[in-house]
């Protein structure tokens, strides 16, 4: 199946305490359903120092669940991702707006 969210979307939160914020996805795990996002969901991390790193506690943002996000359209509502074909492409649209993303 065809991911409806990619690397680089820009995705609002839905649910749990950071619900509302907007970021930008890092990264996508389809094997485990789910999805970093830049600034969203971070906790404190204890690394221990090395020759090469300063140790300490790091901020580090942690996966969310795909279900819990929901792609922001040009208006900066969120939406749907649905799929057509234009021409010989398959690609990605908004369903609020009907543009493709």
């Amino acid at each position: 199946m065809a991911a409806k969210l990619k690397k680089g979307d820009k995705v609002i939160v839905l649910t749990g305490k950071d619900k509302g914020k907007t970021g930008e996805i890092d990264r996508v795990m389809p094997s485990d359903n789910k999805a970093v996002v830049n600034g969203i969901n971070v906790a404190i991390r204890h690394t221990k120092q090395s020759q090469t790193t300063q140790g300490g506690r790091l901020p580090q943002a942690m996966p969310i669940d795909l279900s819990n996000l929901a792609l922001v359209d040009a208006n900066g509502k969120a939406t749907r991702v649905g799929f057509r074909m234009d021409g010989d492409q398959k690609v990605r649209f908004a369903k609020t707006t009907g543009e493709a993303i």
